[in-house]
């Protein structure tokens, strides 16, 4: 990243949501109470299943909660009554581990706030759709929030800055380490190691999987992997046959501004730094706009062992707030990457 870019003055924390949910719960939410959650109910074709695929086509967003689910593979096959297909989190940003069999950790740290954003919007092969799973859960602590995309993305159109981005597109830097320039050091300064993103060892691999996703590829001083992503900051959302805002500051050095172990970076040095497509740089003010936009349409997620969240990635962006537990509390999320799409950037006429 270039040296000329300089850190942001202060930082721009999210606010997350207005008080008021920007879509009332009773449209996404399903007690499962009602249900025995057994081979039955967990079955596709059941009422069950048939409730949750009808209010994700309505809403895009289903909520299960009272499910009694303490299996993870339970709860997977309950969100899995709505994502048929998974993909495979390679190309991506955050560093996850497999919890248990298709079921990945969020990847990021309780102690960072994690910006709104769309999953994998930064590649160009998305995701559909994701699933959430509660394995622990501290009472009214860890609330994850979604925001209304097709509210945030009217709103944002109506602003110089939405038609900025509508004109000039964005451009996504990343640079992803390499595991072997840290052996047996402490990873201080670390995001993610190209080997773990690309799922490869081998560099030439790397850099294939890397162009296949639609990123140009550059290598610096101690095979440091660092892409280019140029892209619409809209996607095309072919059900309801228009563009939708498909992007974010999470994508930003503001990402890590809570990170441990790289919060401490000057902004020209962090991993990840989001420009428009002509390489121009945002402003404060942008940035605090494009902060406030999901912000405006925000709803909390107070989660429950055994809850079951599955959230359109066009249709919502999610996010949290730092999350600071005391010692007898565990808080762990386990998610499921939905179908895969490629990304097309917004269509003319689809406004």
């Amino acid at each position: 990243m270039s040296a000329s870019m300089e850190p942001l003055a202060g930082i721009i924390e999210p606010r997350w949501w207005t008080g008021k949910p920007a879509v009332a719960p009773h449209v996404f939410t399903i007690d499962c109470s009602d249900y025995d959650m057994d081979e039955a109910d967990l079955s596709p074709g059941s009422g069950l299943a048939r409730r949750m695929n009808e209010m994700f086509d309505d809403t895009g967003l289903v909520y299960l909660v009272n499910t009694s689910l303490t299996d993870l593979q339970l709860m997977r096959r309950a969100a899995k009554l709505i994502m048929q297909n998974e993909m495979r989190y390679e190309a991506g940003a955050n560093p996850r581990d497999n919890i248990v069999r298709s079921v990945y950790e969020v990847g990021a740290p309780l102690q960072a706030w994690l910006h709104y954003h769309h999953e994998m919007a930064y590649v160009g092969t998305s995701t559909s759709m994701l699933g959430f799973l509660a394995r622990r859960a501290a009472d009214g602590k860890g609330q994850t929030f979604v925001s209304d995309n097709l509210k945030a993305t009217d709103a944002i159109l109506e602003t110089g800055f939405g038609q900025k981005l509508k004109e000039l597109g964005l451009c996504y830097h990343r640079d992803l380490t390499d595991r072997e320039a840290f052996a047996g050091t402490e990873e201080i300064g670390v995001y993610n190691h190209w080997q773990k993103s690309m799922l490869t060892e081998d560099p030439d691999e790397a850099e294939r999987k890397a162009r296949a996703h639609g990123l140009e590829t550059e290598w610096g001083p101690d095979r440091l992997l660092k892409t280019r992503y140029y892209v619409s900051a809209y996607e095309y959302f072919p059900p309801l046959d228009r563009n939708v805002l498909f992007s974010s500051v999470a994508d930003d050095g503001m990402w890590f501004d809570t990170w441990p172990k790289v919060q401490h970076l000057p902004y020209a040095q962090r991993p990840l730094k989001l420009t428009f497509g002509d390489l121009s740089e945002m402003t404060r003010a942008e940035k605090q706009l494009f902060v406030d936009v999901y912000d405006r349409f925000g709803i909390p997620i107070d989660w429950s062992v055994g809850d079951v969240a599955v959230v359109c990635n066009w249709r919502w962006a999610h996010g949290r707030p730092q999350i600071r537990l005391d010692r007898d509390e565990q808080r762990e999320l386990g998610v499921l990457i939905g179908e895969p799409f490629d990304r097309v950037g917004d269509l003319d006429g689809k406004w």
